[in-house]
């Protein structure tokens, strides 16, 4: 009896654990993506060109997912470069003090297939604080014509910007501001490993 007992704990425990693979970025097709208002009547959209990052998952169970991620701040583009040099100011991320944006995963929670929430900590400015992303995709594996295996998906949140101290900001005359505080972030990822 007490055999049959150990035999079944271990088929719970062999079938509750994922085979979690290590994944390389494909950044020339993956993008670090964000919107934020202006003049509370349009949006804004830019870029950081420059980042990195790991990741570890099964796509079968992104329970699995574990990943952080480097953003260069100097790297930021609204395809203005006036407003661009501003970003990069200490009116907003102050890059040559905090070159540097950082995401670290802390868990994970698949709520169906492809469908998962990733919270972490996110660093802005030496500022820390627990975010969460909603996470679509990286669910099915796709075999490359160059012998790989890869996957793709997004991750996005809104976060507020006063919140990490990218505080400057400018009352308009008739009321609002010129640069909403709610930031929206889309990071859209290509993953690929070797073909086993």
């Amino acid at each position: 009896m007490k055999t049959l007992r150990l035999i079944a704990l271990a088929l719970i425990v062999a079938g509750s654990t994922a085979m979690a693979a290590e994944w390389n970025l494909d950044k020339a097709h993956s993008s670090m993506n964000f919107s934020v208002k202006h003049l509370m009547v349009s949006t804004v959209h830019g870029q950081f060109k420059d980042f990195d990052g790991t990741a570890s998952f099964d796509a079968k169970d992104l329970s699995t997912l574990k990943t952080s991620f480097t953003v260069q701040i100097a790297s930021v583009n609204t395809d203005a470069e006036k407003r661009d040099a501003h970003l990069k100011s200490a009116d907003f991320f102050d890059a040559e003090k905090f070159p540097t944006m950082t995401f670290v995963s802390k868990s994970a929670k698949q709520i169906a297939p492809g469908m998962a929430t990733l919270t972490g900590d996110l660093t802005i400015r030496g500022v820390t604080k627990e975010v969460t992303f909603d996470v679509e995709g990286f669910g099915a594996e796709i075999a490359t014509p160059w012998g790989a295996i890869a996957v793709g998906g997004t991750a996005s949140t809104t976060i507020n910007r006063q919140d990490f101290g990218v505080s400057w900001s400018k009352s308009l005359d008739g009321g609002g501001v010129v640069a909403g505080d709610d930031v929206k972030i889309v990071v859209e990822l290509e993953l690929n490993r070797p073909a086993k």
